[in-house]
């Protein structure tokens, strides 16, 4: 690719702006458009803001010079424009989608107002506008109701719970974070919230927001069982944003379908990130975006040779706070198949977990909460996928707190 080559890259996330930088590093100039008003910023990091750990500049990125603010509304693959909200077009050569994910927004009675938005006091926890929203909602006493026990909601709730907020989780499923955590490990952090004063529904399901004077009031749930709330924070997930791909006739099934190059079915286009399906797989986490926009990045600029070939990614939490620290780490399969070996450490009077299954001696997966000096050589080990040694290693690894 020549210096002449004009990429646009749609979306200022964390895999946009991190392809436009490794770009520029390598001597490929970029036009990043970003719909945002605020500086591009580091999403994983909104729950510190909301607790009032961060300020808001603390988590930006550092955001390369060319980056034009419009919301993009269509992409002309004949003419290579894409045209933008105010009327504008800008052409490329390469385009490539990193347009992240949206919220999902549950079909509750009384979610939205007749103009469709989401009434006073209801907010989902995805932008840094639904965070600003919340913060200034916030007081010490203020009753709010987290809808979703998966990170995000468990983030929220405790994020919540830090700044005086009379917190209620409800959970649909039977535990919380149940995708990446087992039983055990649920459990410590529902001891956790509750212990930070957050109550805990788990395997309800929420029926109805009931709006009075265009405000929440409360939620229902589907036994009719009613809580009183001023704020209600949407935690119920997200899905790729593919709306322009769509429209412009790429393959799409979940996500935006990309082969090892990283490539749609245009030639011309590319995608990365939350919106990205490679392999038949939605990551839908950072350390995947960031490998798919390194990739992506060398490829573009000439070094042919550059495939993805797919993450091993581990979930990790950390919430900080000066009484409560909490952190916690999963990778791979956390719950065994038959024959598989399983390793499991517990301490309750510190609060901490560690477990490891191993399968025809190889670590397949492991989950931990609390201290976690023993993740990075886990990690390690887990993403190398090579057989274990004979001499025992896992309990070192399980003990050693020098790894991360």
């Amino acid at each position: 690719m020549t210096s002449n080559t004009r990429v646009v890259v749609i979306g200022a996330g964390l895999a946009g702006v991190r392809l436009a930088r490794r770009l520029g590093e390598l001597g490929t100039p970029v036009t990043l458009i970003g719909e945002e008003e605020h500086r591009p910023y580091n999403r994983v990091l909104l729950a510190e803001v909301l607790a009032g750990r961060y300020s808001p500049d603390v988590i930006t990125l550092p955001a390369p010079a060319r980056l034009t603010r419009a919301r993009v509304t269509g992409i002309d693959r004949e003419a290579r424009t894409v045209a933008c909200a105010d009327g504008s077009k800008i052409a490329y050569d390469t385009l490539v989608l990193a347009t992240g994910s949206n919220p999902v927004l549950p079909p509750l009675r009384g979610l939205f107002t007749p103009d469709h938005v989401l009434p006073e006091g209801v907010h989902a926890f995805r932008t840094m506008d639904d965070c600003l929203g919340l913060s200034q909602q916030v007081r010490p006493g203020v009753k709010a109701v987290v809808i979703g026990g998966g990170l995000l909601g468990v983030s929220a709730a405790r994020a919540l719970a830090q700044r005086g907020a009379q917190v209620v989780l409800a959970q649909q499923g039977e535990r919380l974070m149940e995708r990446q955590l087992d039983p055990s490990a649920s459990k410590l952090v529902q001891r956790h919230l509750k212990d930070l004063g957050v109550e805990i529904h788990t395997e309800c399901r929420v029926r109805d927001v009931r709006v009075v004077g265009g405000a929440v009031r409360s939620v229902e749930m589907s036994d009719g069982y009613a809580l009183d709330a001023d704020l209600v924070v949407l935690a119920c997930g997200v899905h790729p944003r593919v709306g322009l791909a769509q429209v412009a006739g790429l393959e799409v099934r979940k996500g935006i379908v990309v082969d090892d190059e990283l490539r749609t079915s245009d030639p011309h286009i590319h995608a990365v990130g939350d919106c990205a399906q490679h392999d038949g797989v939605l990551y839908g986490l950072a350390t995947p975006a960031l490998e798919q926009a390194d990739v992506l990045a060398e490829l573009l600029a000439g070094r042919t040779n550059a495939r993805y070939t797919g993450t091993r990614s581990l979930t990790r939490l950390t919430l900080t706070g000066p009484d409560s620290p909490f952190d916690l780490a999963a990778f791979g399969e956390t719950e065994p198949r038959p024959g598989d070996d399983v390793v499991q450490l517990t301490d309750a009077t510190r609060g901490t977990y560690r477990k490891v299954v191993v399968r025809d001696d190889r670590l397949v997966g492991g989950v931990l909460v609390g201290e976690l000096g023993t993740v990075g050589a886990l990690a390690r080990a887990w993403e190398g996928a090579e057989p274990l040694p004979d001499d025992g290693p896992l309990l070192h690894l399980l003990t050693n707190d020098g790894g991360s």
